[in-house]
């Protein structure tokens, strides 16, 4: 185990890195399509409440976690769990809690990355099409082309996806400070410019298609709370969502905040982590993407899904003055956003194996390049090879490890911090803080409010889940379509596989660092 670990070179770099690793493609990518579809104003409910119970008292524990975690000379969650839970289980147990939380993480930065590096390499792909002009002629069909010509050209598949991973390896393997700090300091204030830009240019668009249709009633669609419209789909949907776009149930905060010091404030550096991030997906994702489709398209053309970025957008940008310019910086936007997350993730597992195995950086980053490309394979040749977009493997693996384990994930955290640390854990918390968590706070949200909160949905998700056929071995709506079965099958398997790995590999390196300590089943090693 690592001793001696490298610290964050100023606030302001921890502040943008960690905020980097939360705005990321869910802002402004994932999150206006999932408002639209869930009615906008009856999404943005639930969406705040989920922020209060979920997001905020979660993101505390994770800080909470990946200092303490630091302490003691870890960057991977596996650990980290172990030596919170060990304070109200027994070290053995505390070490199958830990291996449980460390393969959840590791499933979720490999696999959640085999498609996310792909979506990077698309907004990269569109940035170059939309500063060449490439999809401005009229007689194109946008949608068309990305589907049909875009995922099914392995060159522009391949070239933008591994250019992508290829940057973001040259950054991990900088360190914190040259690597992942520098390049929060450009990106993310540039996410901020760019994003003000283009929410300048919404404003001003006016009623090109219809008098009804302008970028204002895009806002009212959003902002009207529609109480008659709730539903329990929509909850569902804005706790993912939370969990999603504070990248929280990751791990990867907690290995960011692993490079902190002992005495610094995680309070009042979680808190402006949270605020960033909605800033961020609340008012630039949300002022930019969902009122242009609303002025050309009306409600109507918002349920666009995946598609309302990448197809219903750039149809959009070559109809607008200056489109070519403000498409490029859209799809700009996109990439520094998914860029400043994927780093955080890329990073953790070079984390990973510079603890597990004891290797260097720079070999750790090589490795994590060759798992990233080994299990993006399958996303970037699904379209190539069946000649069709329906991405049953994408879908699949998105369906487990980009909601289900996220919030599994989450609920171990706060049992661990909450519930086993129990008063240990506010006063971790609080330790070095400007800001104090207060203990009615801790006690109310994170000992009852934010698990309770958890398990309601986990128990939802699975009656959701098990409603649409997820459990059974091949549900019916694939068994209709024979020819996605073995991509359906193979999702299912990787993700098995990676599961049960991640719990071998995570367990072993914890008796292999606590072996003394599991022997006698005490807690000896305190620091």
């Amino acid at each position: 185990m690592t001793e001696k670990r490298e610290n964050w070179g100023s606030k302001l770099g921890l502040i943008l890195a960690m905020a980097g690793n939360a705005v990321g493609l869910g802002n402004f990518w994932r999150y206006p399509y999932q408002a639209a579809k869930y009615g906008g104003g009856a999404f943005m409910v639930p969406y705040f409440a989920a922020l209060l119970l979920l997001g905020i008292p979660l993101m505390f524990v994770e800080w909470n976690l990946g200092r303490y975690g630091g302490k003691y000379g870890h960057g991977t969650l596996g650990p980290m769990v172990y030596l919170q839970a060990r304070e109200g289980l027994k070290p053995r147990s505390a070490a199958i809690l830990g291996g449980l939380a460390g393969a959840l993480a590791l499933s979720v930065t490999v696999l959640l990355n085999s498609y996310y590096n792909h979506i990077i390499g698309w907004t990269l792909g569109y940035s170059y099409m939309s500063a060449t002009g490439k999809y401005m002629d009229k007689s194109i069909d946008t949608a068309k082309f990305f589907f049909d010509t875009y995922l099914q050209n392995p060159t522009y598949v391949f070239v933008f996806w591994l250019l992508s991973v290829a940057v973001l390896a040259f950054a991990v393997i900088k360190g914190i400070q040259k690597g992942i700090e520098t390049w929060a300091k450009f990106m993310m204030p540039t996410i901020y410019v760019f994003g003000i830009i283009l929410i300048i240019r919404t404003l001003t668009l006016g009623a090109p298609v219809n008098p009804d249709w302008t970028p204002l009633k895009g806002l009212d669609f959003i902002w009207s709370p529609r109480w008659a419209d709730l539903s329990w789909d929509a909850a569902l949907a804005a706790a993912g969502q939370i969990f999603f776009t504070l990248s929280l149930g990751m791990g990867i905060i907690c290995n960011y905040a692993s490079y902190l010091k002992p005495e610094d404030d995680i309070v009042l550096s979680g808190m402006a982590t949270v605020s960033l991030n909605e800033l961020a997906e609340v008012i630039l994702g949300g002022t930019i993407a969902i009122p242009i489709a609303y002025t050309f398209m009306g409600e109507a053309g918002l349920g666009q899904s995946i598609g309302l970025s990448f197809v219903a957008l750039p149809n959009i940008f070559r109809e607008m003055g200056g489109g070519q310019i403000f498409g490029t910086f859209w799809f700009l936007l996109l990439f520094f956003a998914g860029f400043t997350s994927a780093i955080a993730m890329y990073n953790y597992l070079v984390a990973l194996l510079e603890e597990g195995i004891g290797i260097k950086r720079k070999t750790g980053t090589i490795l994590v390049f060759a798992l990233y490309f080994l299990f993006g394979l399958p996303v970037g040749l699904e379209a190539i090879l069946t000649k069709v977009t329906t991405l049953t493997y994408f879908s699949e693996v998105d369906n487990w490890v980009g909601s289900y384990f996220l919030v599994t994930l989450g609920l171990i955290e706060v049992i661990a911090a909450g519930w086993l640390m129990r008063k240990k854990g506010l006063d971790e918390i609080n330790k070095g803080g400007y800001w104090k968590v207060p203990k009615w706070f801790y006690v109310a949200f994170i000992q009852i409010i934010t698990p309770v909160s958890i398990i309601i949905l986990l128990v939802n998700s699975t009656i959701s889940y098990a409603g649409k056929g997820y459990f059974k071995l091949i549900p019916d709506f694939i068994a209709e379509t024979p020819d996605f079965i073995p991509w359906f099958i193979a999702a299912r398997v990787v993700v098995i596989s990676i599961l049960v790995l991640g719990f071998i590999w995570t367990y072993k390196n914890i008796r292999k660092t606590y072996s003394e300590e599991l022997k006698a089943n005490k807690i000896l090693v305190v620091k």
